[in-house]
């Protein structure tokens, strides 16, 4: 099992944007989005060094988000115990999009290798995506 850990706070990804010049019309991701794909690749890079993975995958994401800070301390604990789980945006396919897109080519070949997935949103003093791979 590859385990991959993003210390940071997670960004969903955002809705693509069109440009159109003349006939042609393309597409980019949002700023935000691009640039926190950018800071997954590079941490995916640094904590995984074999080739991309070209088979049927298993992968949990975990995500941690960070406590609100105009809470009570009795909230902020329920939160903190896993009591009370972020019911709020971003969405968690969007949360799994942005990371599985940006691992793309690093830890696998190609997303479409995912088969089965567990995803979970969580509060946390340490705002982070926590990757789990495992082949099948």
């Amino acid at each position: 099992m590859i385990k991959l850990t993003i210390p940071s706070e997670p960004i969903a990804q955002g809705r693509p944007r069109f440009v159109s010049r003349g006939k042609f019309v393309s597409t980019y991701d949002p700023p935000k989005s691009k640039a926190y794909k950018e800071l997954v690749a590079q941490y995916a890079r640094e904590q995984y060094h074999g080739e991309p993975l070209d088979c049927p995958l298993y992968i949990v994401l975990n995500v941690f988000r960070p406590v609100q800070k105009s809470i009570s301390k009795i909230e902020r604990a329920r939160r903190l115990s896993g009591a009370h789980r972020p019911t709020v945006k971003p969405d968690i396919d969007n949360l799994f999009k942005a990371v599985t897109d940006a691992c793309t080519g690093i830890v696998w070949k190609d997303d479409n290798q995912i088969v089965s997935t567990k995803s979970d949103k969580f509060y946390s003093e340490e705002p982070r995506v926590e990757i789990y791979v495992e082949e099948l």
